[in-house]
């Protein structure tokens, strides 16, 4: 459905801040001569500095630490191969069992996420990505709760050249999702992207007014794949753990929409939601225009954490 070209070196280039970081750090580490307890606790703390979080940092360590007893290594260098696997693993792991952006069959895509992290845009970026591949694509404006959000979103229909399903500001939201599930089924649209209010995730009553929104696309979705994709600031490190969890326990979310991932020195929450919580990374924002977006390639991802050292 999406056409994203250059996933692998996407990935890569995102994710180069915090490879920096990382490489920096370990680099002392991997020069050590000896694999003793002062070089694990020197990368479990490497781990946590990178946002990697305390749960995930302590999977990941001892799934190192036994796979260097069973092969029997006797000094770091090796070890460094070991870990980008298991880095690869965590992140892989996240995505088995669960549905992961659909094909080219018909989807409706309920986008959440608190406000300011870039759900609008990422809206817009994967209509694009979508109307590039040929496919119909229709927009919602479900957040008649911020001011300008509606306009907004018309904005980004106008420019993209699609239609959008909005009523007035301070509307029910769950009527909006409602009545652009019944269009796009009349038109027979074959992608529904529904933005929501950027409800914060301790407002109890706003996770239950969004658990409405989604019951009416789910109500009104017959024959439609439907997901639920949380955008996430890459930069709200352990944060965005926490808004994670609340999104995931409300209402079930399928994949993460990853943004400003360039622009962080400690992209090591992405393990962190996916060690912890159980949710794969889908997408990463790779820049401001609309065709700065990528699939997540986890391989190139532990690839750009853990990377050979220099020849």
């Amino acid at each position: 459905m999406f056409r994203l070209f250059g996933r692998r070196e996407k990935t890569r280039e995102a994710a180069g801040k915090t490879s920096g970081t990382f490489s920096r750090l370990l680099g002392g580490l991997f020069a050590r001569q000896t694999l003793d307890e002062e070089f694990w606790n020197g990368l479990e703390e490497v781990l946590i500095i990178a946002d990697v979080g305390m749960a995930t940092s302590e999977r990941l360590l001892a799934s190192v630490r036994q796979r260097a007893r069973e092969q029997r290594l006797d000094n770091p260098a090796p070890v460094r191969a070991v870990l980008r696997d298991e880095i690869e693993a965590i992140l892989k792991s996240a995505a088995a069992g669960k549905s992961g952006p659909p094909e080219r069959e018909k989807t409706a895509i309920l986008v959440v996420g608190v406000n300011g992290v870039g759900k609008t845009t990422s809206i817009a970026k994967l209509a694009h990505a979508a109307r590039s591949d040929g496919r119909t694509v229709l927009l919602a404006a479900a957040d008649t709760f911020r001011a300008g959000a509606i306009e907004q979103l018309a904005t980004w229909a106008g420019r993209l050249g699609v239609d959008v399903i909005a009523h007035q500001a301070g509307g029910d939201p769950g009527a909006v999702a409602f009545d652009a599930m019944a269009a796009a089924q009349r038109r027979g649209v074959e992608l529904v992207l529904i933005d929501t209010a950027g409800r914060l995730h301790t407002k109890h009553n706003l996770m239950q007014e969004l658990k409405k929104v989604h019951g009416s696309v789910q109500r009104q979705g017959e024959g439609y794949a439907q997901r639920v994709l949380l955008v996430m600031d890459g930069t709200t490190g352990q944060n965005g753990l926490v808004q994670a969890k609340a999104f995931s326990d409300a209402i079930g979310c399928d994949g993460v929409f990853l943004t400003k991932l360039d622009g962080t020195a400690k992209g090591g929450i992405v393990l962190a939601i996916a060690g912890e919580l159980k949710l794969p990374v889908w997408f990463i924002g790779t820049g401001e225009k609309l065709e700065d977006l990528a699939e997540f390639d986890p391989e190139a991802f532990a690839e750009a954490l853990v990377p050979e050292p220099a020849a």
